[in-house]
Parts: C-alpha cells; sequence; structure tokens
C-alpha cells in the first residue's frame, strides 16, 4: 500500500500556495485544506457581526464570546471547485474581496482565533494524506510534516496576480492598492507574536516569479 504523506505549503500572501496546493492534491488524490479560506471566513464573520470598524476589530472579547457558534466547512460545486461555508452558507465570493483581504491579518493575529482553527486543522490531517497551505503549516500545524515547501514571488508579481484576479472577479480596484495590501500584509504576518510566517527549518524554498503552475507542480512532485 502507496505511503501517504502530509504536505504542508507556507508562504507569503497571494504567491500561489491554493493553486499548487489545489493542482497537488488532485495528482495525489489528497484531500486539500485551504487555511487560508478559513481565516478570512472568520474575518467576515467578525465584520457581520458589526465589530469591524475601518478594518479594525472593535469589540476582541465579544467577538471570542462569538466563535464557539462558528462553524467553516468546505464543498465542491457542480464544476467540482472547491468552496468555503460559514455557518452552511457558501461565502467563497465575498471572502476574497478586498474588504475582507484588509482585515484579516489582524484576525487571524488573535491568539484564541488560531487556537481554535489550528485544533480543527489538526484533526483533518490525522489519517494523513493531505495537503494545506496558510501561513504556519509546516512550523505550528504539522510541525511532523514528511514534506514542507516555502512558497515566495516578488511582491510586484504577487500583486498583479492578485489584480488580475480580482478584474476577473469583477471588483473594482487599483493596483497600487492591491501592492500596498500585499506589503502590510507580509508585514503584519511576519512580526505577530503568535505564529508568524517563517520558514520552517526543513522547508524546501520555491521562487515562483518566474514559473507557471505546471512547472511549480513538477517541481513539488519531484519532491514528493
Amino acid at each position: 500500500m502507496e505511503k501517504r504523506i502530509i504536505i504542508a505549503i507556507d508562504g507569503h500572501s497571494s504567491c500561489g500556495k491554493s493553486t499548487l496546493a489545489k493542482d497537488l492534491a488532485a495528482r495525489l488524490n489528497y484531500i486539500y485544506v485551504d487555511t487560508g479560506a478559513m481565516y478570512r471566513a472568520v474575518a467576515l464573520y467578525a465584520d457581520r457581526a458589526g465589530l469591524v470598524k475601518n478594518n479594525q476589530l472593535q469589540d476582541v472579547e465579544t467577538f471570542k464570546s462569538l466563535l464557539p457558534a462558528l462553524h467553516i466547512s468546505f464543498g465542491r460545486d457542480d464544476q467540482q471547485k472547491l468552496f468555503t461555508t460559514l455557518n452552511g452558507e457558501n461565502v467563497e465570493k465575498e471572502i476574497r474581496t478586498m474588504r475582507i483581504s484588509n482585515m484579516v491579518s489582524q484576525v487571524s493575529s488573535l491568539g484564541f482565533v488560531r487556537e481554535t482553527l489550528v485544533r480543527a486543522q489538526q484533526e483533518l490531517g490525522q489519517q494523513k494524506g493531505i495537503v494545506m497551505d496558510g501561513r504556519d503549516i509546516g512550523t505550528v500545524v504539522f510541525p511532523q510534516a514528511e514534506l514542507k515547501i516555502f512558497l515566495t514571488a516578488k511582491p510586484e508579481i504577487r500583486a498583479q496576480r492578485r489584480y488580475d484576479e480580482l478584474l476577473a472577479k469583477g471588483e473594482s480596484v487599483a493596483f497600487d492598492a492591491v501592492l500596498e495590501n500585499i506589503k502590510t500584509r507580509d508585514h503584519l504576518d511576519e512580526t505577530r507574536e503568535i505564529s508568524p510566517l517563517r520558514q520552517a527549518d526543513d522547508a524546501i524554498v520555491l521562487d515562483n516569479s518566474e514559473l507557471t503552475p505546471q512547472e511549480q507542480l513538477e517541481f513539488v512532485m519531484e519532491r514528493v
């Protein structure tokens, strides 16, 4: 019987972690978990509760008391595309907006949020055969993962990819605003006190600035 492993993909925002993770999961017939979508769903939950003003969380204690009522899961549509659900509602489109992007790093830096979601993520990986991407998968969630990839790309290239993605979804946004959001999120992710973004000592670094999705997939498959 083929040995199934845990593949942890960490890296900066908008560098294609989800694309790589989805492609790997499909190729290997593994389960894919988008942890970034989980944190975005939490940010949306706070926003809908009226606890966010000017991209700032206003009442942490109230938010903490509401968190036990939150349930995040994943489904597939008729085209077999993954989507995120928040308490049973498909929120995939809403969690990908710039509004949520501007608040997700702040919400995900809260200790009780990370503890709640890390617990849920670890439970998903108990049977192995899983690909998970995020900021702290190889360092905190699955330090025992058999394969760890640290994905990165130049900020301007990441901003262009994100900008093109938002335009394709019909969202009106300026490139400079996207680039600023990328740089701000990098800073917040790398400097937060709890589970900061960092490369695991045994992770393989992959800069995909000049690579196609297919080229980066083959790079990782060789190491699987």
